[in-house]
Order: C-alpha cells, then structure tokens, then sequence
C-alpha cells in the first residue's frame, strides 16, 4: 500500500510466510465445535506435556503480531528478508517412567466394601453359619419337598387286624388225662385244640392201623359220596389164595368173585382183611409197592413226618409211625363220610360171604354210645394199636374227639389179642375222661370289643363281636382268639357297622366264630400320617 514503510509490509507478510514454509502440524482427532471447523483440541494436563513442537501448537491460530498472541511466537527469530526462516530445534521425547509392581488381587468383599465405602465385617462363627445356610437351605428345602411328594404317593401298607386282651381261660380244675403208661398217646379235640401227648414220639409198627391210609388213598382216587356203592372189582387168585392164611387176619373170598368198592371198604376196616388190603392196592396202582409209594406222598402230604409206609395191610414191621401223626390222619379221615360212616359199624353183612363180618372194636362201640371207632391193630412187633374216635353233643352241637394210643402190650404175654385188649381198655378210659371233662363257656359277649384294624401308619379303628362267641373246652384251657379277614381282605375304608371280619377261638377247622364289625367309621390315614411315616 502506498505511503507504508517496506518494513511494515514485511512484517503483515511474515504470518504468511511462515505458514507456508513451518512444517504440517500433527493431525489432532476430535469433534469441530468452533466457527471455521477447527479441531477441538484436549486440554494438556500438567503431568502429560504435548508431543507438539511448541511453536507448532500456536500455528494458524493466530496472524502475526496479532492481540494475544502465545508468548512462543513472539519470541521466535525472525528471518532476514529474503532468507528462509530456521525452523527451531525439536525437543527430546522424554524417556517412558520405569513400571510400577502390579498390587496383589483384591478379595470379592474387600473390593465391594471399597466401592461401598464400607469395610468387610471381621468373620466370626455365627456370620460363617448364617452364611452356610444361606447356601444350603434352598438345597435342603428343595430335598424336602421332594421326600413328601414321594411319601405322599407311596402305596398305603395293608390294614391289619390286631386282637385284643389275652386268650380266654376255662374255669375248673386243669384237666388231667388218664394217660396210657406205657407206649405213646395223642389226643385233640377238633376245632378246640390239643389234650396233649404222652412217651416218646418215635415210630413203631403200627399193624393193622395202617389200612386207615389205605383206604384213604383208595377213596382219593375213587371218590364216593354217601349211599352209593362204586365201581365193582373183581377178586383175583392171589387174593383167594390169601384167604386161606391163618397166620393174619383175612375176608374168605372166592377168585372170580366181584364186589363193589363200598363193600370191599367195609370187608377192609371192619374185620381187617389183609388180603382185601393188598387185593385194593393192586387194582387201584398195578401193583402193591406201586400203591404204598402212593401211601407214602398222602402221609407227606398230611405233614406225617415219623411215619413209613411199606405195605397197605400193615402186617410188615417196616410200616412205622406214631401217635401224633395217626391223630393227623384220623382228623382227616373223618371228614369223609363214607369212611366215617363204615368206621363206627360194629359188624356187617356182605352178600357173597359166607357169614356176617365183626368188628375188633365193636365193645368199644357198643358200651360207649358216643364212641365212632376207626381202627384197631395187633401184631408182636407192633403190640396193641388204636386210632380211635368219640363225639361229644353240647348244646346241640357235635364235638369230634380224635386219638391214637401205639405200643400198648399185655405184661407176660406174646398174644396179639392180649395186646389188642390191652389197648382198647387204656383207650376207652382216655375217650370216657374228655368226654366228661368237655364243657360249655361264652368266650365273647356281643358288642365287645375284641380287636382293631391297624392301618399300619399308627391309626387303630375297634372292632366289635355281633354275636356272642360260645365254645367249649375244659378246665384250664387257654383258648387262643383269632380275627380273620372276609374274602376280600382288611378294607382301608369303611362305615360303623360294616361286617369286615371274624372272631374265631380254638385250632384247625371246624373251630367256634362268630362275625366282627367296626365300631365306627374307618377312615384311610391322612396326610400327616403318610408324610411322617418310615420304612
């Protein structure tokens, strides 16, 4: 401009110029907030100096000479004119501080009490338990819901009957059974219970007593029912020709002849014949031992242990047993009534045979009106033998007496027949004392309370006679209770009244009961019961 000085127009230059020729200043990232779309530069902090050349930091901000400007501007050289401008010397990069050691990790709550401002509680025994079961409960809580879930759907246990008070005990003296002395002796009442038994119980022939199994198995195998007669069988030469031994007892039969099976029972059981025993065996079985191999699996059969069976006439010592196990089989004997009624015949007659057929026993039969005989034994090896039985009417009511006295002998004597006499006299007086000794008792009266149905879980409901329980025994006897279900067993519910069981008193079949009810509504258990319940 004209009128100014040249040095005046060199210095209005001079920002130009030194824009121009300074060096590219370093790119510096950030958002443009200023008029112009200049950088907004971060603000340097005392402790961290810029990496920037200082005269580099003011450049383009400011025109030379300009108000405010930074002190380094002002303070570079300047160039003569014409002459390049020097640019300044650049700083030495500062070498990087030495690194510091790392600290030591930091525990969970320290650090939550340093960010909280708040220390971590010293650890004591009740801060660690609290913590425990802050961790365990839900796992505990979780295991019993589960075992409940499981007792409340586990299946109920079967209700069960459960008799109360003690067995009932027959007034009077304590009987005393006039025992044989000598040999062995069983005897019962049916349907009561045991007299008890007398000697050892060790076998012994048994005689003739062993066509009571013959005849048994004969009529398992040919049943008959009262009044009929069965099968004819026809009388072969070995059987004819035993007919005319005189060293046992036989039935004078003829080969050729036939008889029915009612009437060759009554030719075995009431005058013994030896050879109609064998006679039946082989027309039943083939053969003899073929039949006493049947013998032998009824008596096991009928849980007679000690006994042996090796001929069906009992003529043969090796046929043994004993007192207890013939009381087994005369229980199950006169349950038949075909066997029961040829039994306790004193004589009969058979067409076809020369005279009238006796029984051994029939004085027994005859100076006792309530003897029902069975069978009598006699040899040498076995001495006298009786499986015997007697009724007793009480009330109306028959009582089956059954007994078997083994080995009973004549002193002095080797006669069979002495031996028989000897037993059937010893046996007689056994039959006559229970017969008197048997009396009358009311064991429960109705409405008594005589058991409870036990659910299993702790729930106990009574149960009550409906009827007045009679029995019989003898003085002294404790007769046992029993409570047995109906047909379809101990119910887990059901209302007063309901008819779910019996009261039974005595052994075996044929024993006095009477029906027991509930009295008062049996319920199924509850909740609690199933949830507290073990096993």
């Amino acid at each position: 401009m004209a009128g100014e000085s040249p040095g005046m127009a060199e210095r209005q230059q001079e920002p130009e110029e030194t824009t121009r020729r300074s060096p590219a200043a370093p790119e510096i990232t950030g958002t443009p907030e200023r008029t112009g779309g200049l950088p907004d530069r971060s603000p340097e902090t005392p402790d961290q100096p810029s990496k920037a050349p200082g005269w580099a930091r003011g450049a383009g901000t400011q025109p030379a000479g300009a108000p405010g400007r930074s002190a380094d501007a002002s303070a570079r050289p300047q160039a003569a004119p014409g002459q390049p401008v020097e640019a300044p010397a650049q700083p030495k990069p500062q070498p990087d501080a030495p690194s510091k050691p790392q600290p030591e990790a930091t525990p969970p709550l320290t650090l939550l009490a340093q960010l909280t401002n708040r220390p971590a509680p010293p650890p004591t025994a009740a801060r660690t338990v609290a913590r425990r079961l802050k961790i365990w409960s839900p796992l505990v809580l979780l295991l019993a819901v589960l075992l409940g879930v499981v007792q409340l759907l586990r299946p109920l246990p079967d209700p069960e009957f459960v008799v109360a008070g003690s067995p009932y005990t027959f007034t009077g003296d304590a009987f005393a059974m006039p025992w044989p002395g000598e040999g062995q002796a069983a005897a019962e009442v049916v349907g009561v219970g045991s007299l008890g038994t007398y000697g050892e119980q060790k076998p012994v022939p048994t005689a003739s007593v062993a066509k009571v199994m013959t005849a048994y198995v004969i009529l398992k195998d040919h049943p008959l029912k009262a009044g009929e007669e069965g099968d004819r069988i026809t009388i072969d030469a070995t059987a004819a020709k035993e007919a005319g031994a005189e060293e046992e007892s036989r039935v004078d039969v003829s080969e050729g002849q036939s008889y029915t099976l009612f009437q060759m029972l009554q030719m075995l059981l009431i005058p013994s014949g030896n050879n109609i025993a064998r006679q039946l065996a082989r027309w039943d079985a083939g053969s003899e031992d073929a039949f006493a191999k049947k013998m032998e699996e009824a008596a096991k059969d009928l849980g007679m242990d000690d006994t042996t069976y090796t001929d069906p006439s009992g003529l043969d010592a090796s046929t043994v047993s004993t007192a207890v196990d013939q009381v087994k089989l005369a229980r199950e004997v006169m349950k038949d009534d075909v066997l029961r009624q040829i039994v306790k015949m004193p004589n009969a007659d058979v067409p076809g045979l020369p005279g009238r057929i006796y029984n051994n026993n029939d004085d027994l039969l005859v100076s006792n009106p309530g003897g029902l005989g069975i069978k009598t034994g006699s040899s040498g090896p076995a001495g006298g033998a009786l499986m015997w039985a007697a009724k007793r009417t009480i009330d109306g009511k028959e009582h089956l007496i059954v007994g078997a006295t083994m080995a009973q002998r004549q002193a002095g004597s080797n006669d069979a027949n002495a031996h028989l006499k000897v037993v059937k006299e010893r046996s007689y007086k056994m039959i006559k004392a229970v017969q008197d000794a048997l009396v009358p008792a009311t064991v429960v009266r109705k409405g008594e309370v005589v058991g409870y149905v036990d659910d299993g879980l702790g729930g106990r409901t009574p149960v009550v006679a409906t009827k007045d329980l009679q029995a019989v025994g003898w003085g002294g006897l404790k007769a046992g209770l029993e409570l047995t279900a109906g047909g379809k067993g101990v119910p887990h519910e059901a209302k007063a009244g309901t008819e779910i069981g019996a009261l039974a008193v005595g052994t075996g079949p044929g024993r006095a009961q009477v029906p027991v009810a509930l009295q008062r509504d049996l319920a199924a258990p509850g909740a609690g019961a199933k949830l507290t319940r073990l096993g």
